[in-house]
């Protein structure tokens, strides 16, 4: 399987070097494999220790815009913004979608909340769900309802890493993402679906799209759990939005909003 595209990737600007690349690195590994577009998605805004900050997205086009003279390549500016509430909120206000060519979304931890209480009992309830690897149906309820309700009150094109370090009821979730038209991201650093998971997703009429999360340059476009899963599950590549195509997202949809 030949993927085109790869949406989910991590430069500098996800501080602290978390990411450590440049975009234009990032941008040159990507045509030297091969690919079309590449998106550059740094961690959201609320993200304490790695986000990017509004004030560097001034900059962040200016780079993007020069790697496009430089290499024959699309290269889109987005953001991996983070769930900050059980309520389904993040990171994201509207003033922001006149920037984002792309929005990505899903969990982290060591997120500013909405409040005291919301960072207690959805962002560090969660990590306490992660570590002694169980969570409650109650917890798991919260969690759902939070990424149906992000997918409800933004124009959110790709869901990153569903399941994982936030357990939902992935086929409730999928219904809401076939709902809004919302991608689900096969991951190629981790998959916290399981494979009857994945296969819910796609008989519930989902779309998915393979990515890399890559942090260096050289992972760019190196997706192989997210191509293993497709190929293991047999997955057709109609369902795979980044196999053969290079797919529309909601851009224009924000614009109207902003």
């Amino acid at each position: 399987m030949a993927l085109l595209a790869d949406y989910h990737t991590h430069t500098k600007y996800s501080r602290n070097h978390h990411g450590k690349g440049t975009v234009e690195q990032n941008v040159r590994v990507a045509y030297e494999k091969g690919l079309r577009q590449i998106a550059i998605t740094d961690h959201g805004f609320n993200q304490v220790m790695f986000g990017i900050r509004r004030k560097d997205i001034p900059s962040l086009r200016r780079d993007i815009e020069d790697a496009k003279e430089r290499y024959p390549i699309d290269v889109l500016l987005g953001v991996e913004a983070n769930i900050i509430s059980s309520q389904g909120d993040i990171d994201i206000n509207e003033d922001d979608y006149k920037d984002l060519d792309i929005l990505l979304c899903g969990f982290h931890r060591l997120v500013k909340s909405t409040s005291k209480r919301e960072r207690i009992s959805f962002i560090n309830k969660n990590v306490f769900c992660e570590l002694f690897h169980h969570t409650s149906k109650k917890q798991r309820e919260r969690n759902t309802n939070a990424y149906i309700n992000a997918m409800r009150k933004y124009d959110i094109d790709v869901i990153t890493h569903l399941n994982h370090a936030c357990k939902v009821d992935v086929e409730k979730v999928a219904r809401v993402a076939k709902e809004t038209n919302t991608l689900i991201e096969l991951n190629g650093k981790r998959l916290g679906m399981s494979d009857e998971e994945i296969l819910t997703c796609y008989k519930l009429g989902c779309k998915f799209v393979i990515d890399s999360d890559a942090h260096t340059p050289d992972r760019v476009g190196d997706c192989h759990l997210g191509l293993q899963a497709a190929l293991r599950l047999r997955l057709p590549d109609s369902c795979i939005v980044n196999y053969n195509n290079i797919p529309t997202f909601k851009k224009e949809k924000r614009k109207k909003r902003s």
